[in-house]
Order: C-alpha cells, then sequence, then structure tokens
C-alpha cells in the first residue's frame, strides 16, 4: 500500500510518538489482561461452536488452546470499548487488539492517563492527535464531493486519517476545500475504487424476480418478523420474491448516505439466531461490537463464510451510487451477491455486508455496515433465541 503524508514530498511514519508508554512498568497491564483474560475464557467453555475454532484456527494458523484465546482477548477488548472512550474523553485516541490477540492497545494524548489504562489490562501508547480531532476532520470530508476520491477512514494504530484516492492532487485539493490540518492526514494512493457487491439472478433472497442478495440477521419489530440487510439491495416497497426468506417486504431503506435496510416476513415464518457458515451454523446472542483488530467472519450466499480481522470504524465509502458513511472497515473478502450478508464476531452479530474491492481469490477490503443504526432507526430487536 502506497501511504504518504498528506503535502509530503518523502513518505514519513504516520505516528510521531506512537510508542508503548512504560515499558519497564508493561507487565503490570499484561497481569491485568491475563486475569481478565482466564475469567472470559472460562465463560466461552461449551459455548464456542466447534467450527468457529476450526475458521480461526485456520485463519490465522494456530491451535485451538490460542484460538479461545484469541477470543477471549477479544471478549476483554469488546468490554474495554465500551467503557474506556468515555471515562477518557478528552485523551482518548482508539482502541485495538493486537495482531496476535495477546495485547490490547489504548492511544491517549495524555501521559497521566497512562497508571489507570495498566490497571485496566491495557497497553498505553502515547500519540499526537487526539480520535475526536481525527474524526473531526473526517466530518468535514464527509461534506465534500470530490471526484476521484474513493473514501476515507481513521487507522487507529498510525493515528491518523487516511485519504484513499488514485491522485494525491485530488486528496490535496480535498484537503484544502476542507481545511483540515495536513497533519492529521495520509494519504492512499494504491486504493481501488470500491463498487457495491451486487448481481442480478441467483439464489439466497431474490428481489423482485431481478437480483439477489443475501440476508443480514433475523430482526422484529414488535411482533413483525423480518431480517435486516443491505440498504442498496432494495427500496421500501420492493419485494423478496423467492429464497429461503421469501416472501417478504422492504419496509425501511437507507442507501446512500448509510446502507442498511430491514425485510419483513409472514408471521408464521420461523426466526432463528443463527448464521450459515456453509460448513454449519454459528449462534447470534448480542450484538456487543468488536474492537479493531479483532477477527471476524462473513456469510454470504456468493462466497460462503470467510474470515479476518477488524480494520477500522467509521468508513467513509465513494461508491458510484453515492458516499456512504459509518462502515467498518475489514480485510474479509466478498464478491458481488455477498451483499447485506452477515458479519459476526464470535457470537455477535456485528454488521451486514455492503461492498469493497478485491474478490475471495485474491483476496480484498470488504466494509460492512454496522447493526446498531439498523436496530435503533426502525426500533428493531435482534433474535438471540
Amino acid at each position: 500500500m502506497k501511504r504518504q503524508r498528506a503535502l509530503a514530498v518523502t513518505a514519513v511514519s504516520a505516528l510521531t510518538t506512537a510508542l508503548a508508554v512504560g515499558a519497564a512498568t508493561a507487565p503490570a497491564s499484561a497481569e491485568v489482561l491475563d486475569a481478565k483474560a482466564e475469567e472470559a475464557r472460562a465463560e466461552l467453555v461449551g459455548k464456542v461452536a466447534p467450527g468457529l475454532v476450526e475458521e480461526l484456527s485456520d485463519t490465522f494458523g494456530i491451535t485451538e488452546a490460542e484460538a479461545y484465546d484469541r477470543l477471549a482477548v477479544e471478549a476483554v477488548a469488546a468490554e474495554l470499548l465500551a467503557e474506556i472512550p468515555d471515562a477518557f474523553a478528552d485523551s482518548y485516541a482508539g482502541l485495538w487488539v493486537s495482531e496476535d490477540a495477546d495485547e490490547i492497545f489504548v492511544a491517549t494524548t495524555d501521559p497521566a492517563d497512562t497508571v489507570q489504562l495498566r490497571a485496566e489490562g491495557a497497553t498505553p501508547v502515547l500519540v499526537d492527535h487526539e480520535l475526536a480531532d481525527l474524526e473531526a476532520a473526517a466530518d468535514q470530508l464527509d461534506a465534500l464531493t470530490v471526484d476521484g476520491l474513493y473514501g476515507h477512514y481513521i487507522d487507529l494504530l498510525d493515528n491518523t486519517l487516511v485519504i484513499e484516492t488514485a491522485d494525491a492532487d485530488v486528496a490535496a485539493d480535498a484537503i484544502e476545500a476542507a481545511g483540515i490540518d495536513a497533519a492529521l492526514v495520509t494519504v492512499d494512493t494504491e486504493a481501488l475504487a470500491p463498487e457495491l457487491f451486487f448481481v442480478r439472478g441467483g439464489d439466497s433472497y431474490i428481489v423482485e424476480n431481478s437480483w439477489r442478495c443475501s440476508v443480514g440477521f433475523s430482526v422484529r419489530q414488535g411482533s413483525t418478523p423480518g431480517f435486516v440487510t443491505a440498504g442498496h439491495c432494495g427500496s421500501v416497497g420492493d419485494r423478496v420474491t423467492s429464497g429461503e426468506a421469501a416472501p417478504g417486504t422492504f419496509q425501511g431503506s437507507a442507501f446512500p448516505g448509510s446502507d442498511r435496510g430491514w425485510v419483513s416476513v409472514g408471521a408464521s415464518e420461523p426466526l432463528y439466531n443463527q448464521v450459515n457458515m456453509y460448513s454449519g451454523t454459528r449462534y447470534v446472542y448480542n450484538s456487543n461490537t468488536a474492537a479493531v483488530g479483532s477477527s471476524i467472519c462473513r456469510s454470504g450466499s456468493t462466497t460462503g463464510w470467510h474470515c479476518g480481522t477488524v480494520q477500522a470504524f467509521n468508513q467513509t465509502v465513494n461508491y458510484a451510487e453515492g458516499t456512504v458513511y459509518g462502515l467498518t472497515r475489514t480485510n474479509v473478502c466478498a464478491e458481488p451477491g455477498d451483499s447485506g450478508g452477515s458479519f459476526i464476531t464470535g457470537n455477535s452479530a456485528q454488521g451486514m455486508t455492503s461492498g469493497g474491492n478485491g474478490n475471495c481469490s485474491v483476496g480484498g477490503t470488504t466494509y460492512f455496515q454496522p447493526i446498531g443504526p439498523a436496530l435503533s432507526a426502525w426500533g428493531l430487536t435482534l433474535v438471540t433465541s
């Protein structure tokens, strides 16, 4: 990936001061994390499907025991992600799981936070920019419409706002037009233009006898059963005419801007808290958000089941059909027809496949619409039993 600092003549590190703080006291945070992970691991016993462990082993090249260790650390990270951003609101710069899932990093701009962060089991990382500042810069970009700008996201590990485009001049113009401090930005000029995962014909669920998408998760709106999917799969009133979920009707759809939709189905149609792994099923018990760096898997009607990791939150993607905000970026592959399908970490629903680039032969980047906004926008309840 060719990434360079905005307006810089030569490439430099995107993070000027991102060094783990207090190396001499690192064992303190490690001991706390080990204790929390041991507790989380005990809670996982008997609740993890064998297929999940096998997929993690295949994806990351790890043993069964290491797969359980990874799931335990990811569970701790999800708990910290729900607490730490508010507790350190004035200095927080992001949280992520290490590549080997044996450490949880929390970035901060204030050295005074390090003692408390270590006490929570996190490894502090001192950085230049608060997450709020990077998010504000991203919001300024969102206000623009710029041809040739593929999208942008916040890279927590490098403490930078990454702008994706094939033309550095396009990025420079966008930075100037948005009034953004160039020191906050890194430009990726090797990014590929994104496209929606969408085809005509096929199986899974078919809309208006014409095009195919994939079911996300079972939900209810009051007593009305249905499922969530991608918004670009259908407009309000479009009919699901065939497939396992048919018949159904799109009751809600938001695209572009977001990429979420919900489809009502017949009152007698059973709803399962399961995701098709194409070699078994995965149960859904909650919708706890997985931290950056966590393992994640995707199910779709074209390519089946594939896994990878969460790379970034709040990705903006400029599709040819319109801009979508607030997506989550992953390195999981997907292809047309997988749209709307499930993204899940462990037994936690994460979201619905939107689009990306690449394919499952060579790999690629896939974005998903987080499930939370869909549930809250339409008063939906995730089916978890």
